[in-house]
Protein backbone atom coordinates (compact mmCIF):
# COMPACT_ATOMS: atom_id res chain seq x y z
CA UNK A 1 0.00 0.00 0.00
CA UNK A 2 2.89 2.31 0.93
CA UNK A 3 4.53 1.30 -2.38
CA UNK A 4 1.54 2.60 -4.22
CA UNK A 5 1.44 5.88 -2.49
CA UNK A 6 4.82 6.68 -3.17
CA UNK A 7 4.97 5.81 -6.86
CA UNK A 8 1.16 7.86 -7.02
CA UNK A 9 2.99 10.62 -5.51
CA UNK A 10 5.70 10.22 -7.37
CA UNK A 11 4.14 10.23 -10.58
CA UNK A 12 2.06 13.58 -9.85
CA UNK A 13 5.34 15.51 -8.72
CA UNK A 14 6.80 14.61 -12.26
CA UNK A 15 3.75 15.60 -13.52
CA UNK A 16 3.55 18.96 -11.77
CA UNK A 17 7.38 19.75 -12.54
CA UNK A 18 7.17 18.78 -16.31
CA UNK A 19 4.21 21.49 -16.67
CA UNK A 20 6.68 24.03 -14.33
CA UNK A 21 10.09 23.48 -16.70
CA UNK A 22 6.94 23.78 -20.23
CA UNK A 23 5.93 27.54 -18.66
CA UNK A 24 9.44 28.25 -17.64
CA UNK A 25 11.34 27.23 -21.37
CA UNK A 26 8.57 28.52 -23.11
CA UNK A 27 9.00 32.56 -21.56
CA UNK A 28 5.10 33.18 -21.17
CA UNK A 29 4.45 32.49 -17.20
CA UNK A 30 0.64 32.80 -18.54
CA UNK A 31 0.10 29.50 -19.74
CA UNK A 32 -2.38 29.08 -22.30
CA UNK A 33 -5.44 31.03 -23.25
CA UNK A 34 -8.90 29.23 -22.55
CA UNK A 35 -11.42 32.20 -23.07
CA UNK A 36 -14.00 31.79 -25.41
CA UNK A 37 -12.63 35.22 -27.10
CA UNK A 38 -9.47 33.79 -27.65
CA UNK A 39 -11.03 31.34 -29.89
CA UNK A 40 -10.85 32.86 -33.84
CA UNK A 41 -13.91 31.03 -34.46
CA UNK A 42 -15.74 32.09 -31.97
CA UNK A 43 -14.86 35.60 -32.66
CA UNK A 44 -15.88 35.43 -35.86
CA UNK A 45 -19.51 34.05 -35.13
CA UNK A 46 -19.98 36.63 -32.39
CA UNK A 47 -19.69 34.78 -29.66
CA UNK A 48 -18.23 36.42 -26.67
CA UNK A 49 -16.94 35.22 -22.65
CA UNK A 50 -19.72 35.72 -20.34
CA UNK A 51 -18.22 38.42 -19.23
CA UNK A 52 -17.93 40.53 -21.93
CA UNK A 53 -21.53 39.62 -22.89
CA UNK A 54 -22.65 40.94 -19.47
CA UNK A 55 -20.81 44.03 -20.16
CA UNK A 56 -21.93 44.46 -23.48
CA UNK A 57 -25.53 44.34 -22.30
CA UNK A 58 -24.77 46.55 -19.24
CA UNK A 59 -23.40 49.40 -21.34
CA UNK A 60 -26.20 48.57 -23.61
CA UNK A 61 -28.59 49.28 -20.72
CA UNK A 62 -27.11 52.28 -19.46
CA UNK A 63 -27.91 53.99 -23.02
CA UNK A 64 -30.55 53.30 -22.95
CA UNK A 65 -33.47 56.16 -22.35
CA UNK A 66 -35.74 54.58 -19.49
CA UNK A 67 -39.60 54.53 -20.44
CA UNK A 68 -40.75 57.04 -17.79
CA UNK A 69 -38.80 59.76 -19.21
CA UNK A 70 -40.48 59.77 -22.44
CA UNK A 71 -43.88 59.75 -20.39
CA UNK A 72 -45.99 63.12 -21.13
Amino acid sequence: MLKLLLITAGIIALAVALLALKLLVKGDARGPMTHIGASKAMRERGIHCVESMDAIERHQKATKPHAREFRV
